[in-house]
């Protein structure tokens, strides 16, 4: 299977063979790259949470 860069969408090309190991591939990057975005809104969400409790104390002063 060939996935060809086209800007920002990867495609499949219509001649390669999709097969069933083909398609579990795909569907174990999709369930990395989920739990990395996971990952990611958690520690923004961290992060957001740090800066309001910053911000909270800097009013105070």
């Amino acid at each position: 299977m060939f996935l060809a860069d086209a800007g920002d969408v990867d495609v499949v090309e219509e001649e390669s063979h999709f097969t069933s190991a083909s398609a579990h591939v795909l569907i174990g990057e999709i369930m990395v790259c989920n739990h990395d975005l996971q990952k990611i809104k958690e520690d923004i969400n961290d992060v957001e949470k740090r800066l309001k409790n910053i911000i909270d104390v800097l009013g105070r002063i």
